[in-house]
């Protein structure tokens, strides 16, 4: 478990490095998550080890939500003069968001020929 966490650690350190680096406008994480991708297409044994542990993470990624939702109530003073943009922009962007899913939902069923839902 300690090889696989310090493998997905070490995955997203390279990417980090590689963006600040290079300069490139791509968060970090994101390029950490590619390198975790061709890695774990690339050899059988990475993705056995690692896995599982990525398994374990999703399970429990509620706890990840807890800082932030601490970080939000420890600042709601700073928050109450641009409650009202702020919730708007969430319903917009989530609104967007649900748009694009269907959106790429419909194309990928025409491309795959199953617009009838009967698979």
């Amino acid at each position: 478990m300690i090889h696989a966490l310090a493998l997905i650690l070490l995955c997203q350190l390279t990417g980090e490095a590689l963006a600040r680096w290079l300069g490139l406008p791509v968060p970090g994480p994101v390029l950490g998550m590619g390198l975790m991708l061709v890695l774990l297409s690339s050899s059988a044994r990475i993705a056995a080890l690692v896995v599982p542990v990525g398994e374990g993470i999703l399970r429990h990624i509620a706890l990840l939500f807890v800082p932030a939702g601490v970080g939000v109530v420890g600042h709601l003073d700073r928050l109450g003069p641009e409650g009202a943009a702020l919730g708007l922009a969430i319903l917009i962007s989530t609104a967007l968001a649900i748009a694009a899913g269907a959106l790429a939902f419909v194309l990928v069923a025409r491309l795959t020929g199953s617009e009838d839902g009967d698979e």
